[in-house]
């Protein structure tokens, strides 16, 4: 799930992506794809996890046929998408954001999980395609007015808002959670169907009815439709130990993060403390080559 803003400094469209944060390009050999895809790196900024830190993202375009296969391949390897583009940190004196996921079989709802799934038994799920809505807008608006007012997505208009959701060359479904008996829409989720799992790239909730943790709900709820889909994992984003924003995802059992290149199970967070000082990273070149395309082979 998707609370403050996982898309950081990024911009919302790749129009944007291309004329403000782009430093150099790394072209790919042809042979490995019919039209191979260019990674790019945008320039350091303020983090919005970690207090006197800077954060950049490597990131590629999502077009064309490809699309879906490259989401699928690159979502496995601890990208994200944001419209039709693929990120991931790439941070040069910090390797914390690390992709999180839940893996459904091994989840078990805790007593407090119990009481929030109860506690919000009168919301009706609705899946619908990603089309945005005024009602849904008004209620985004809310959520970042009183939850993230001077985040990196405060100042979207509606017109930015339809982008994002609307913007996507692959399978998304927006789930949207209204009150049976009122009929007030209290929590909208964009959500990616990937060949193994569902991703939440964003979500908001109404920020009245914070009692009922909505926010954990909708990860939840998501763990439900998994299951009944046959769906192995449900991506969260990111998890950044050291970071209160981030805190509420190492609750959920069963939770794997995406660590020097493989998926382990979370079991102790502190365990990951020397990710926020690492002795060395990775150069972005070597970072991409080790990047394995859809058919499996690496780029170089």
């Amino acid at each position: 799930m998707a609370s403050p803003p996982l898309y950081g400094g990024l911009v919302f469209a790749w129009r944007h992506l291309l004329t403000s944060v782009c430093l150099f390009t790394l072209e790919f050999m042809r042979h490995t794809l019919p039209i191979a895809p260019q990674f790019y790196v945008t320039a350091p900024q303020p983090c919005p996890y970690l207090d006197g830190r800077m954060e950049r993202k490597l990131f590629t375009a999502l077009q064309g046929d490809t699309a879906t296969k490259l989401n699928d391949s690159l979502s496995k390897q601890g990208f994200r998408r944001s419209q039709n583009v693929l990120y991931r940190p790439a941070c040069a004196e910090c390797a914390a954001c690390m992709s999180a996921r839940i893996k459904v079989a091994d989840f078990a709802p805790s007593k407090s999980q119990k009481r929030i799934s109860k506690r919000n038994g009168s919301l009706q799920r609705r899946a619908t395609s990603p089309w945005a809505t005024e009602s849904q807008y008004d209620l985004f608006r809310r959520y970042l007015d009183s939850r993230h007012a001077t985040g990196g997505m405060a100042d979207m208009d509606m017109f930015e808002f339809a982008a994002m959701v609307e913007e996507t060359p692959i399978r998304s479904r927006l789930i949207e959670y209204t009150d049976l008996e009122t009929t007030d829409l209290r929590a909208v989720c964009l959500t990616d169907i990937l060949d193994d799992g569902l991703s939440l790239v964003y979500s908001f909730f109404d920020p009245d009815f914070a009692r009922n943790s909505l926010g954990t709900y909708l990860i939840l709820d998501h763990i439900a439709i998994a299951k009944d889909l046959g769906l192995p994992y449900v991506y969260l984003g990111y998890w950044v130990p050291g970071s209160p924003k981030m805190d509420y995802k190492a609750k959920f059992s069963g939770l794997e993060i995406y660590h020097d290149r493989q998926w382990e199970t979370l079991l102790n967070p502190e365990t990951y403390s020397g990710a926020l000082t690492p002795s060395t990273t990775d150069p972005i070149a070597e970072q991409v080559a080790r990047i394995n395309l859809p058919d499996g082979r690496p780029i170089t």
